[in-house]
């Protein structure tokens, strides 16, 4: 429990009204969870506007408000404070009030369009492995050293990241490692927080739907790297042409990582096959379990980071030649007559290429590439022809199906997806998921690869609204079963 006015130590408002002393034993920014003692968060956004609820939330007992505009009435006895942002004030007193959890932990950010869950997973394994005790904040799973947690965002809003943050601490985590999405920075999610260090992974066409542009996209992304402080270090992939552009006026210390020029931090692929690759990272080499290029990036940045964070290097890329690919992250399903499935979270245009392209580079000829792809609902629409004409140019043949088609109709995404495929391209379009994967493994020889393609980890499906069980991997295995 603390003061409202011990709360906003340091922290510039346009105006208090009511009591200062007030105890707060409780954030919240969802009026239905208000409860007495609690400082309600009245937070403008796109669907609803908080204001509207301060009403809702006093009378739940809410002792005081933050708000960017006053109620028309207040009620006596209830502190109302004033911001420009109401955003960043939950963020910076979400972490006050949880005792600031990471300026103690050694909290390191990944940010980019794809690898983010990889990279922060594979870190916190890593670290695991090195005999610390760490927390996870990611796309599949929040962790707690041995305790998981449903994820619910890439990254949480800041009151429950906080709270695990102070949670981790308890349990004696020294790191902790995580997603930073571009929601998140530009919705103030992280503000407060005191990084070590931060990791670009890369940027490409995705969320265009939310940012508008892809320049408002970089924009979000930049916005991490701003706020680094001096005694941080930002690592950023200098193959990718905005790596630079994220670190222009950053204050932190500037590493690089990649396979061209003359990086920090290098890779080379010596060997690729679908059961692992030899890499060739600073000078040395090891065998490690993934594939693709992507993936060397992935596992050069953990490495990157591990040494910036003081890890030595051989044991880091001992550490690192053990290391297990993530869930849903180019995980491969075999059948028992030799048809080899590969499930990906890949739903952006980049992701999906470098998937098919990594395939197109271990197969032999004899091989068929079945790509089974979908666009989600209610999401950027402007990426959903560029997917098709991905899906069914780079393999023998596509599958256009349903990703999480939401309240849209799954028909005319993929209408959408078929836009502008190449002529002569072979493609088939079946909306049920469940079916297009059955019809690939069905129309698979022994030897054949498919590429089942935009949902990786996840478990479920969302259709018109309603939440069904759905897992890529156990469809395949079903189909697999069936087809013996």
């Amino acid at each position: 429990m603390m003061t409202l006015k011990d709360l906003l130590k340091g922290v510039d408002v346009v105006a208090w009204k009511g009591p200062k002393d007030v105890d707060i034993v409780s954030l919240t920014f969802d009026s239905r969870t208000a409860a007495p003692g609690s400082l309600f968060f009245a937070l403008p956004g796109t669907a609803a506007d908080g204001h509207q609820y301060i009403g809702s939330a006093i009378e739940k007992g809410a002792s005081a408000v933050v708000c960017e505009r006053l109620p028309d009435s207040t009620v006596e006895n209830v502190a109302y404070v004033v911001t420009q942002d109401a955003h960043l004030l939950m963020g910076l007193m979400a972490s006050a009030f949880y005792g600031n959890p990471s300026a103690t932990l050694r909290l390191v950010g990944v940010t980019g369009t794809n690898g983010k869950t990889t990279t922060a997973t594979l870190l916190f394994d890593m670290f695991r492995t090195l005999g610390y005790k760490c927390g996870l904040v990611s796309t599949v799973v929040y962790r707690i050293e041995n305790k998981s947690i449903e994820s619910t965002h890439t990254t949480p809003d800041p009151i429950r990241l906080n709270a695990m943050m102070a949670e981790m601490v308890e349990v004696g985590c020294e790191y902790c490692f995580m997603e930073v999405s571009s929601h998140s920075i530009v919705q103030r999610r992280i503000a407060g927080l005191t990084f070590e260090g931060g990791v670009f992974t890369n940027i490409t066409h995705d969320h265009l739907d939310y940012h508008g542009t892809f320049a408002e996209y970089i924009r979000a992304k930049k916005m991490f790297f701003d706020c680094l402080p001096k005694e941080a270090f930002a690592l950023v992939n200098s193959d990718d042409r905005n790596g630079f552009v994220m670190v222009q006026n950053t204050k932190a210390a500037v590493k690089t990582y990649g396979m061209q020029g003359r990086p920090d931090f290098s890779v080379k692929i010596m060997e690729m096959h679908f059961h692992g690759m030899l890499l060739n990272i600073d000078g040395s080499e090891i065998w490690v379990k993934f594939i693709g290029r992507f993936n060397a990036y992935n596992l050069l940045a953990v490495y990157a980071a591990a040494r910036l964070l003081g890890a030595e290097k051989e044991e880091t890329l001992k550490v690192l030649s053990s290391l297990n690919p993530v869930d849903g992250r180019f995980q491969t399903i075999r059948s028992q007559d030799g048809i080899t499935a590969i499930v990906d979270y890949a739903h952006t245009p980049d992701a999906l290429q470098k998937a098919i392209d990594t395939i197109n580079e271990i197969r032999t000829p004899s091989q068929r590439l079945y790509v089974v792809a979908g666009c989600g609902g209610d999401r950027d629409r402007t990426k959903r022809p560029v997917m098709g004409r991905i899906a069914a140019s780079g393999g023998d043949l596509a599958i256009l199906t349903s990703d999480n088609p939401r309240s849209e109709d799954p028909a005319a995404i993929i209408e959408e997806m078929k836009a502008d495929i190449d002529p002569g391209a072979k493609y088939l379009s079946i909306c049920d998921r469940h079916e297009a994967i059955r019809t690939a493994v069905m129309m698979a020889s022994p030897g054949d690869i498919i590429l089942v393609a935009g949902k990786g980890h996840e478990t479920y499906q969302i259709i018109a609204g309603v939440k069904h069980h759905f897992d890529d991997r156990e469809e395949l295995i079903a189909a697999f079963r069936a087809k013996i």
